[in-house]
């Protein structure tokens, strides 16, 4: 019974090492802002976004530090436009970086007059923790970013979250939670449904029984990250959400299916706009079509700010 208990520990703490553990030492994470998926549409857009990131890097920021509800250092990119400008804060994905997931996120933030607080997420960058939560601790972190912003700028300046991929599934969690009046909107790329849902993805994709690897994952995450992984989702939180929420997605994404952005809408299309992107890959929906992309989310700014000229329900 001994050698069971400790064989199940062993392989838990593997598959948590594998998932869910990044190296609190900054220095150690293997994290690269020019590493695009291997794929043809990253090939193709690769150099337009390199030159994206590269304009971003050297975009004039300042640096935010604040402490999450948990004790743990995040950190942050401000990036002004002008005082009056509303703000969008904006989270990347999941082992990924903040420059290059919104290399294209902020640009077209900035092209439409928002002030942006770029972040990294915890267990990425420059912000501490070594647990990545797939958006169960991330969608707490978020909401201490917006009290970080609420604090700085006032609780009348208008606030949108944004986020890819993990960072979409971070900021839709977060939607499920009491979010302040002056939170107006949600953009979120690519997310998926739940964090089960997501891992049970990726280990089949790799060729190993999700149904018998999953409660390993799950236990590990428990003991070694302290967090229960089910403890929250996207899907849970947009079905009882109350924000206007924009959700965008690749038909042809080979990572998070577009069918899990199409099951969110489904669980409360009252305040959820879902807009496809034919033949787009993972995260790619802005590079296949940057006009429509723009497009989809100026007309649901839009939309977030006549409703609130109005004093209006923020249904769509």
């Amino acid at each position: 019974m001994i050698t069971i208990s400790l064989l199940i520990l062993l392989v838990s703490f593997i598959t948590y090492r594998i998932a869910f553990y990044s190296p609190e030492n900054k220095a150690k994470r293997k994290e690269d802002v020019y590493d695009l998926p291997d794929t043809e549409a990253s090939r193709k857009g690769k150099a337009e976004m390199k030159r994206m990131i590269d304009e971003l890097k050297l975009m004039p920021a300042q640096e935010v530090w604040i402490t999450a509800f948990d004790g743990t250092k995040l950190y942050g990119r401000y990036y002004h436009i002008c005082d009056e400008a509303p703000l969008q804060i904006q989270f990347h994905g999941y082992r990924g970086t903040a420059y290059r997931d919104f290399c294209g996120g902020n640009k077209l933030a900035r092209k439409m007059g928002f002030n942006t607080l770029l972040v990294d997420q915890r267990a990425h960058g420059q912000s501490a923790g070594h647990t990545i939560t797939f958006g169960v601790n991330e969608s707490k972190d978020c909401l201490s970013w917006i009290n970080y912003a609420v604090e700085r700028f006032g609780k009348e300046k208008p606030i949108y979250l944004a986020g890819v991929s993990m960072g979409a599934a971070t900021v839709l969690t977060a939607a499920g939670r009491q979010l302040p009046e002056s939170v107006k909107g949600v953009i979120a790329d690519c997310p998926f449904s739940s964090p089960e849902d997501v891992i049970k993805k990726f280990v089949e994709k790799m060729g190993y029984p999700s149904k018998l690897v999953f409660p390993f994952l799950a236990l590990g995450v428990r003991i070694f990250g302290k967090t229960n992984i089910k403890s929250a989702s996207p899907q849970t939180a947009v079905a009882s959400a109350s924000v206007p929420m924009l959700i965008l997605h690749g038909e042809a994404d080979s990572l998070v299916p577009c069918e899990m952005s199409r099951a969110l809408y489904e669980k409360n299309p009252q305040y959820v706009q879902l807009v496809t992107f034919p033949n787009a890959d993972h995260g790619m929906s802005y590079m296949s079509d940057p006009m429509r992309y723009e497009q989809a989310v100026q007309d649901f700014v839009e939309k977030c700010k006549k409703m609130g000229d109005r004093g209006d329900e923020k249904s769509l």
